[in-house]
């Protein structure tokens, strides 16, 4: 089979797309919650519109409340997002797929998850330029995890354990095992030409941004909006 990759161009164009459907079981009305005193997608739509790389930003939602909002804090809305891609079983994939099938004209896609507010625009900036540096297909942001699967294991119908993975040749000592990264969600960034060829937004061409894991956190409950609030209050300058 013919390998396939794409060259970045000298100056691409770069679709945001900021993900914000209405529902939400843990956290109802989630993306329009408040953080530090702003809804949370505007968290995201700022450092969208702040990074000199983006081109565009769209937030691609089914909600009117969230359209209005996002409109509010400078994103665009070109479109209300069909319902069957507004439910719990729909996935990124599928909404970045109809996000640059309702924008054309772009060559780099960027996903943005609202649920990442402490990623800001110098990481996104950042991002894209070690994609650029390493001619990749694509990027995401990753953080690094004290967990590693070398000491994890499974336990079989009887309750023995089975290694998930093999011995690290190197020792089983922990700092003798390789660091583990986990992906973050904060963003992806992906050739349009690459990402219309595979249908994923990672792959072995894929480039990794490391994010400190501090400012990786991923609100899904209402103890992470409680932790994310007070790392804010704590980078607050005096």
């Amino acid at each position: 089979m013919q390998e396939f990759h794409v060259m970045i161009p000298t100056q691409p164009k770069v679709l945001a797309i900021i993900p914000a459907r209405g529902g939400s079981k843990g956290v109802p009305q989630k993306n329009l919650r408040s953080l530090g005193g702003r809804p949370l997608i505007e968290w995201t739509i700022d450092a969208a519109r702040d990074a000199a790389c983006v081109t565009r930003v769209i937030v691609s939602t089914d909600s009117r409340q969230i359209a209005d909002v996002a409109r509010a804090a400078g994103a665009d809305v070109p479109f209300l997002r069909p319902a069957e891609l507004a439910t719990d079983t729909a996935s990124s994939l599928d909404v970045v797929a109809h996000a640059i099938q309702m924008c054309p004209g772009y060559d780099i896609a960027l996903l943005l998850q609202p649920t990442s507010p402490l990623r800001t625009s110098a990481d996104i900036d950042a991002a894209f330029s070690l994609m650029r540096f390493t001619n990749a297909e694509s990027c995401a942001s990753v953080a690094l995890v004290d967990e590693t699967p070398w000491l994890m294991f499974r336990l079989d119908d009887s309750g023995r354990m089975e290694r998930i993975l093999p011995p690290w040749p190197g020792g089983m000592r922990r700092q003798d095992l390789p660091s583990v990264y986990t992906v973050n969600g904060a963003m992806y960034f992906v050739m349009i030409a690459a990402f219309a060829e595979n249908g994923q937004l990672i792959t072995d061409e894929t480039v990794a941004y490391e994010m400190d894991p501090e400012k990786s956190i991923d609100l899904d409950t209402y103890a992470d909006f409680e932790r994310a609030a007070a790392i804010l209050s704590a980078n607050r300058p005096e």
